[in-house]
């Protein structure tokens, strides 16, 4: 990441890391469309009802995998060995311990948070029955992403595909023996899930007990080490609280959503599935930006990271364009993989062709706020999408969804979300690399300094 052609580097980095996360998404969507074929709609709805909360559960989980990746890769881009080290395993007893404690909150939680959501009676059993075997899970779901997390670091983005792409062939043929054969429904694809995610953090942790430098994980020096631990919840506590406002956000729209009825509950859920898979090609250069500008940034290679910005930026604005028309355009065959009703599929056109057309503008909101934490500013985009997201959506639910009770009338909220955030990250990410390359110059601590002046 620190050396040799910056394009290349980075397209071998995420298109694993696109197909890996596009992988577990396909497999993920799997429960949804082995539903939507050898169940009902109703039943299908009771999936989709919890989407928003099995995200708001992680988020703070993933916002600390963030961190883990910003310091394994600036340790590893400094070759500070002894603190790679440190950052495993303060990583593997967070994901041991808070992974089990979220488990047992999620279950415990489950069914009250459903009835605020507005649930409809008729899936809310369900539902509940669902998000329990779901956070029954989580510790496996933590412990796959901090270890996927500290592969990443050190340029390894092939290990994670093949790990989930076992898993998801697992999860594909358990729902196929639990849904249409046993006849489990719900519960069946909560617990091919609950197993998956299982087989992946196995997978993770025996490569990690295998490694030969730094990143090799030893059972007796799991423990957390406070320095560490408050670098990484300074850059993944902020990172995990803005996914929150993300998804709690997505809560208070699935509840308006679930206010309108089944039919919309489940074309919702079918096209929110597919929008899942467009959104990969967002987040890969999210994390590709986190870990090229991270360990950039722990080798003071400046020039470098501002070329590891502009190739994100138009990395994420290519693969989004791409992806979002071509399924917003064979949209309706896409949908009937899902259901064969047509007023869900009418439902589902209606998120894809308000969202997926302007997907971009997700992608550089990604990618500005993936960059800034690389460089250790994590607080400032949380604050952001504190305001720009969370605040404004539910404004938006509260004041202007009402005036005008429609799905498009909630939809409309995301894209001017989306850009809000981006333009005001986007200006915060300009003056604080503008005063890293000046302070870098004017004292000339750059160990690469003739980088700066383009040689």
């Amino acid at each position: 990441m620190c050396h040799g052609p910056l394009f290349s580097k980075i397209i071998l980095f995420s298109i694993p890391l696109i197909i890996t996360n596009m992988l577990q998404l396909l497999f993920q969507a799997t429960d949804i469309i082995v539903l939507g074929r050898f169940a009902d709609a109703p039943t299908m709805a009771s999936v989709g009802a919890t989407s928003g909360l099995t995200v708001l559960v992680l988020n703070i989980f993933f916002g600390l995998s963030v961190g883990v990746n910003v310091l394994a890769a600036r340790y590893t881009g400094a070759r500070d060995r002894k603190r790679v080290s440190l950052t495993v395993h303060t990583a593997a007893a967070v994901a041991f311990y808070g992974g089990l404690a979220m488990a047992v909150i999620g279950i415990l939680i489950a069914r009250p948070a459903l009835v605020l959501m507005e649930t409809p009676s008729e899936i809310l059993a369900r539902s509940v029955t669902y998000l329990r075997i779901y956070c029954a899970g989580i510790p496996f779901i933590v412990c796959y992403n901090f270890g996927s997390s500290i592969l990443r670091a050190g340029g390894d983005t092939r290990r994670p595909l093949v790990f989930m792409l076992i898993a998801g062939v697992v999860k594909v043929l358990l729902n196929l023996l639990f849904v249409p054969v046993l006849h489990l429904d719900v519960a069946g694809v909560g617990m091919t899930t609950l197993i998956s995610n299982a087989l992946s953090a196995l997978l993770v942790v025996i490569t990690l007990r295998t490694a030969r430098d730094a990143s090799r994980l030893i059972w007796k020096k799991i423990k957390i080490d406070g320095p560490i631990l408050i670098e990484m919840l300074k850059i993944g506590l902020p990172a995990g609280i803005q996914g929150s406002f993300f998804s709690l956000s997505n809560v208070v729209i699935q509840a308006s959503i679930n206010s309108l009825g089944p039919v919309i509950i489940a074309g919702n859920t079918a096209a929110y599935s597919i929008e899942s898979i467009v959104y990969v090609g967002s987040s890969a250069y999210y994390y590709t930006a986190i870990s090229f500008v991270g360990q950039n940034h722990g080798s003071q290679k400046f020039k470098r990271i501002a070329r590891s910005i502009g190739w994100c930026f138009a990395c994420s604005f290519t693969a989004t364009v791409l992806m979002g028309w071509s399924a917003w355009l064979f949209g309706e065959p896409l949908l009937k993989i899902y259901t064969s009703d047509p007023a869900v599929i009418e439902k589902g056109m209606i998120r894809m062709k308000m969202l997926l057309t302007v997907y971009f503008t997700c992608g550089f909101m990604d990618v500005i706020s993936g960059s800034l934490r690389g460089l250790g500013h994590s607080v400032k985009p949380t604050i952001v999408t504190l305001m720009g997201v969370c605040f404004f959506r539910i404004g938006w639910v509260y004041w202007i969804f009402p005036l005008h009770r429609t799905m498009e009338n909630l939809m409309i909220s995301y894209p001017v979300s989306w850009t809000l955030v981006s333009v005001v990250n986007g200006t915060i990410l300009f003056v604080v690399c503008r005063k890293m390359f000046r302070t870098a110059v004017k004292e000339h601590v750059h160990p690469n300094y003739a980088l700066l002046r383009g040689r």
